[in-house]
């Protein structure tokens, strides 16, 4: 599928769209998240007190409330509304930054929180599969004392697989990790994943979707899952830290199939005082799935 120049000068009617969405932060999703994460529960549910929400742990709230017959065939809401109708099959989360700009003023839990996304930019490219298309989109979270979250978030559409496209030659990951743990991506883990955050995304949890429709070997690992599991190393490596700064970029898919490792590492050599930490994802063959940098307070 080519993407016409009118087609794409109609999806950057899409720029500057706003929506702003309000929740609280309650106890039940963070236990449920750590119980399929194989963690303690976080938060006393009869004495819930007001825990700091672990970060990227806002993914829990904020949910899409698109009604069953909203739902388009992959199983995400149908194209237009807030996000532009871009019309390439295949859409996945490609990466993003976060910043939390007020280390006194983290998510807590029983917070009343709003977000605040707009639509920043709609950009086109030729990549060797066809063409592809960007929307970046930013949000703001905060809650009764103020901002307590910049997010910009990377979202990429491209057409489906053809018969003679080639695959991308992989990265090897680095091999200097300090901390490491290895993740068996189960099709239960995945479909719990998709519940808590409301994905109905069928390359999920759908295997004969993702594999007759979209060609995927296996059920893909969510990226965001990913990104989650990448900083909750580094929060369980590192006692009592706090981010400042996150930022991801999605790879190479990661399948239910086999195993992954998450990894970190200070970046001494840029920045001696070993606040910033290089964080990875790799698959059981050691090519880099997703590659990420945390910047602590």
């Amino acid at each position: 599928m080519r993407i016409e120049p009118n087609t794409i000068k109609h999806l950057q009617e899409w720029v500057g769209k706003t929506e702003v969405v309000h929740d609280q932060v309650t106890v039940a999703p963070i236990n449920c998240l750590a119980a399929t994460l194989d963690y303690p529960d976080l938060v006393n549910s009869s004495e819930p007190t007001a825990l700091a929400l672990p970060e990227l742990w806002h993914w829990l709230y904020f949910l899409p409330h698109a009604r069953q017959t909203e739902i388009g065939p992959d199983g995400h809401p149908q194209r237009g509304g807030f996000l532009p109708p871009v019309p390439l099959p295949r859409r996945m989360w490609a990466g993003g930054r976060l910043d939390w700009p007020n280390p006194l003023n983290p998510l807590r839990v029983g917070d009343q929180i709003e977000k605040v996304s707009t639509i920043e930019s709609v950009t086109h490219k030729a990549g060797r599969s066809g063409d592809l298309i960007f929307v970046l989109v930013r949000h703001t979270i905060s809650n009764q004392a103020g901002l307590a979250l910049i997010e910009e978030h990377d979202i990429v559409y491209r057409d489906s697989p053809s018969a003679n496209e080639k695959p991308i030659v992989p990265t090897p990951a680095p091999q200097n990790a300090r901390w490491t743990k290895t993740i068996t991506p189960t099709d239960v883990l995945l479909f719990r994943y998709s519940a808590l955050t409301f994905n109905g995304h069928r390359i999920h949890y759908d295997r004969r979707y993702v594999t007759e429709v979209e060609g995927y070997p296996g059920l893909i690992v969510h990226g965001p899952l990913i990104a989650t599991l990448l900083v909750d190393l580094v929060r369980q490596s590192i006692s009592n830290c706090t981010l400042k700064h996150f930022e991801f970029r999605a790879i190479r898919p990661s399948f239910d199939l086999n195993p992954f490792t998450v990894c970190a590492v200070p970046d001494i050599t840029s920045d001696p005082s070993g606040k910033t930490i290089q964080v990875w994802a790799q698959d059981h063959e050691g090519w880099l799935t997703m590659q990420a940098t945390a910047v602590l307070n």
